[in-house]
């Protein structure tokens, strides 16, 4: 029997997914759990129009994230810390320090989750590179000065 998934299932298959299981499995626990649909004619017309539709959603956020990369390649943070003549910091630069330098430098506005230091935190003075994943498939490596204030 073929089913239509609405949700993910682990070892079956993705929402959206048209996979073949054995009727019992489908009637007794995916259609009664609301995760999968029959897959009738009507039913496999709407999941062809939802995939279109996913896809073309897909493609306009990969198209916004590669713009959003092109802007970022260009840009040089400079991150102010307060520091010990020996250029240690008092405290660490993370993720969410990088993410507030780039939306006050360059109104460049970037979820801080998707920002990924080396080593998680910076505690001395210099350049680094941090590595941004703005959607799947579209990563871009800024690079960012740490200056003692």
């Amino acid at each position: 029997m073929e089913v239509i998934l609405k949700k993910d299932i682990p070892n079956l298959g993705f929402a959206t997914d048209l996979v073949k299981v054995k009727p019992g499995y489908a009637r007794n626990y995916l259609i009664p759990q609301g995760l999968a649909i029959m897959a009738t004619e009507p039913n496999r017309k709407m999941n062809a129009e939802t995939l279109k539709q996913k896809a073309f959603k897909e493609d306009k956020i990969r198209k916004e994230a590669e713009s959003i990369a092109k802007q970022l390649e260009a840009v040089n943070v400079k991150i102010g810390a307060k520091a010990a003549a020996n250029g240690k910091i008092f405290g660490a630069v993370n993720a969410l320090q990088v993410a507030e330098a780039l939306k006050d430098q360059f109104n460049i506005d970037v979820d801080r989750k998707k920002i990924h230091l080396d080593g998680d935190k910076i505690k001395e003075v210099g350049e680094y590179k941090a590595k941004v994943m703005l959607t799947k498939g579209v990563t871009v490596l800024v690079s960012f000065e740490v200056i003692a204030e």
